[in-house]
């Protein structure tokens, strides 16, 4: 498969990395950051696992059924500790997962 036949997965990946990048650089901010660790940890995992399978899909990497099945575990993963938190960019980082885990699965 051509990368021109990710576009919508390399979309998704983008969005998830910036989601993740912004609620990592958001949860470094909280009083109690303390108890952010897993949220952060996830969120760097995260935006480095979909940086890096963008990078390999544009390459036409032959691993990228497995690649793709890892990056929508970390990005599940990640949205759901996410979801364990009310504000709003916590909540926009878990539909970008969410939407990016999918878009992964559909390639796994």
């Amino acid at each position: 498969m051509s990368h021109e036949q990710y576009q919508s997965v390399i979309q998704s990946l983008q969005e998830c990395m910036e989601a993740c990048n912004h609620c990592y650089d958001a949860c470094l901010q909280e009083d109690n950051v303390k108890e952010m660790v897993e949220c952060i940890r996830l969120g760097r995992e995260c935006a480095d696992i979909c940086r890096y399978l963008e990078q390999t899909l544009g390459r036409g990497t032959p691993f990228s059924k497995e690649l793709a099945k890892v990056c929508a575990q970390i990005c599940q993963a990640c949205g759901n500790e996410c979801n364990k938190h009310d504000h709003d960019h916590w909540q926009k980082c878990a539909d970008a997962c969410f939407r990016c885990a999918d878009a992964c699965k559909s390639i796994a």
